[in-house]
């Protein structure tokens, strides 16, 4: 899945670095940086879901930086796209962060309600 998101990111003009030491997934295009956590197939996605938030504030600069955003990206499954869309957009957006979800052929989208 996150071979399939970091594709899409290149096929949308960014440079992909996979595997980074701190987050999955690390592109850069037009001197903006995206950090990106990827979760996959679980048992208890919306736990997966916190940790992957959780994972990416620990990643924000501590002032404020228009060149850095980040993403969450999870399967493109009812359970995990549920659990991803009830954390509140109002947070999401003052963090910064984009929510996608990836299918079973690669296919990326933005699920319903974000931007």
């Amino acid at each position: 899945m996150a071979r399939d998101f970091a594709g899409w990111l290149s096929s949308q003009g960014w440079t992909v670095v996979p595997d980074t030491e701190f987050v999955d997934i690390v592109a850069e295009k037009d001197g903006h940086l995206l950090y990106v956590e990827v979760k996959g197939a679980s048992s208890a996605p919306g736990l997966d879901v916190d940790t992957a938030i959780g994972q990416l504030v620990r990643r924000m600069p501590s002032e404020a930086d228009q060149s850095v955003s980040f993403a969450l990206v999870v399967r493109d499954e009812p359970r995990s796209v549920d659990a991803a869309v009830r954390a509140p957009r109002r947070i999401l957006d003052l963090m910064g962060m984009a929510l996608y979800a990836v299918d079973g052929n690669g296919g990326v989208r933005q699920p319903v309600g974000r931007v």
